[in-house]
């Protein structure tokens, strides 16, 4: 499937939204873990929020570059009681964003947009990078 600049701009806003439900979504449950076998996750899950919002602000800079208006939505957020809930929420929220992120490293290529390529790439080791300490903390 080919895709256009002006579609990109739509997909990258779409993934924007998702950057600031994560972000949210990872301080909230830091915030309500209980238990001291967390204890060592929720200074993981702070560290993830703040990762998130600069994915934001890569993809703000990348959406403004190609001539778009960075968004302000924010996606679904994900709340449970439980503690392993909350992980598995987290851990499904980077799935997604692998899947998504992919699907962008190849639109990239596509328009020819390497640096944007690039950009995507590293946010990409990062969330996998987030999903290897979900599945350690969850195994």
């Amino acid at each position: 499937m080919t895709i256009d600049r002006e579609q990109l701009i739509i997909e990258l806003n779409k993934d924007l939204e998702w950057e600031y439900a994560a972000a949210i979504q990872y301080v909230q449950h830091a915030s309500v873990l209980y238990g001291p076998q967390y204890e060592g996750i929720q200074k993981e899950l702070i560290l993830h929020s703040q990762e998130e919002m600069q994915h934001a602000v890569l993809l703000s800079e990348q959406i403004d570059f190609l001539g778009g208006v960075p968004g302000y939505q924010v996606e679904k957020i994900e709340v449970a009681k439980l503690p392993e809930t909350m992980l598995k929420q987290d851990l499904s929220g980077e799935d997604n964003a692998i899947q998504r992120y992919k699907e962008r490293i190849f639109q990239a290529e596509q328009l020819r947009e390497y640096g944007l390529r690039r950009i995507i790439e590293d946010i990409l080791i990062q969330e996998e990078e987030h999903k290897r300490d979900l599945l350690t903390v969850l195994a």
